[in-house]
């Protein structure tokens, strides 16, 4: 039996949901932008009207209003748009058990097994998913479908999205003629460095990279190589199940500083905090991590000067202390002492946390009570509860950060 793949996303998500709960706003071009003072006024999400007006995601405030001078601008509330995504994986959930949180505006749903209430048509239960998110939570979907995460991807973000019916199925039968002859850059998993590369070799489609011999790319890029070449293929096996993107990912924060950062003594305190943050949430999802890499980059685009390195580490660890002195070890073999404007720290290659390598000279029990204990305080009154005294200083952005989810006001 041949998969069947549903990737549902969210149109204008922040913008839509701003809408749903002011009602008054249904017929006004919105954008969510963040605060111009520290983050430029950057365009997060625009309805349709907005778009109809030029705007765009990512550009500035002021570029939107330019173009758009009856523009309403809301902002961020993250909290709200998580709550509101937690809402439609749970609609999800009443035509699948299979259901994947992608993003908070993407979601996979396996469907394979799930299509005999509409007579085996993927297009009726598309329908009916849409028109169901709709009527209860007030937002619209659009849907990709295929026999693959990868295929049901790409089937939303370049067919779903341009259709007036919001769905679209992207299969074996029709990947060359409708998936083949689109640009390399339109490739799941192409970026722009991988672009410059593929259209140096010549490829400049997909279906030239899928009609590419195997063997080179494989030697030019090892399995990544080998990994687009399946890609373009629409080869996919893995799973549909709701932890999937936390097992394939690191855990990370980054964070764009309120204004550049010139010393150490600056810097260090930021980095202690973000390794505390990326230690919690590893020890929240029951996992621990061998690699750590640390990146920061100044804000000059005209010469800009940034580095990202990593370091693997003896052993697992979900231990702040731990990641903030690998990280203070690439900062100071990598950081040229150039102002920072942005700064980050990633926890990589997790497992589970369940089974720990012992060591007699490193004992783990004292510590990993410390940190139970903190957790819990944290849980019970909030993060930002315990702090490091450097904390204190003007170079802390924790209590600002508590304060935040995902870089923005909850």
């Amino acid at each position: 039996m041949d998969r069947v793949i549903f990737l549902v996303d969210m149109q204008s998500f922040y913008a839509n949901v701003e809408k749903v709960f002011q009602p008054e706003l249904e017929n006004k071009p919105v954008v969510v932008a963040g605060n111009p003072d520290i983050r430029n006024g950057v365009i997060l999400a625009a309805c349709p009207l907005a778009k109809q007006w030029g705007v765009k995601t990512t550009e500035t405030l002021w570029e939107a209003e330019n173009k758009c001078p009856y523009l309403v601008v809301a902002k961020p509330r993250m909290q709200v748009y998580i709550n509101a995504s937690v809402e439609i994986a749970a609609v999800l959930e009443m035509f699948s058990d299979a259901v994947e949180p992608y993003s908070i505006d993407e979601i996979f749903v396996e469907m394979t097994h799930s299509l005999k209430p509409f007579h085996g048509d993927p297009q009726k239960a598309a329908v009916r998913i849409k028109r169901h998110i709709q009527r209860m939570l007030g937002v619209h979907a659009r849907i990709g479908i295929g026999p693959t995460k990868v295929l049901a991807k790409m089937a939303c973000d370049h067919f779903a999205k341009q259709s007036s019916a919001g769905v679209f199925t992207l299969s074996q039968d029709n990947i060359s003629e409708q998936l083949w002859p689109r640009s390399i850059d339109h490739l799941f998993g192409v970026g722009r460095q991988m672009e410059r590369h593929l259209r140096n070799m010549g490829i400049r489609t997909i279906g030239q990279l899928a009609r590419f011999p195997l063997e080179p790319l494989k030697k030019r890029w090892g399995i990544n190589g080998e990994l687009l070449w399946r890609t373009s293929h629409g080869w996919d096996p893995s799973p549909v199940t709701a932890d999937t993107h936390i097992r394939r990912k690191g855990i990370g924060h980054h964070m764009t500083l309120p204004r550049d950062y010139y010393s150490w003594k600056e810097i260090r305190v930021v980095l202690r905090e973000l390794s505390e943050e990326v230690a919690r949430r590893a020890r929240k999802n029951g996992c621990t991590g061998k690699v750590i890499s640390a990146e920061a980059s100044s804000r000059n685009v005209q010469v800009p000067a940034k580095f990202h390195r990593q370091v693997s580490l003896d052993h697992d660890t979900n231990d702040g202390k731990v990641i903030y002195d690998a990280a203070a070890r690439l900062f100071h073999h990598h950081w040229d002492g150039y102002p920072v404007r942005s700064i980050g720290v990633t926890l990589h290659q997790l497992t589970n946390d369940t089974f720990r390598q012992l060591s007699l000279f490193h004992p783990l029990q004292e510590r990993e009570a410390l940190h139970q204990t903190i957790d819990d305080i944290e849980d019970r009154f909030g993060s930002g509860t315990i702090l490091y005294a450097s904390s204190l200083t003007a170079a802390s952005q924790a209590h600002l950060r508590a304060q935040k989810i995902g870089g923005h006001y909850k």
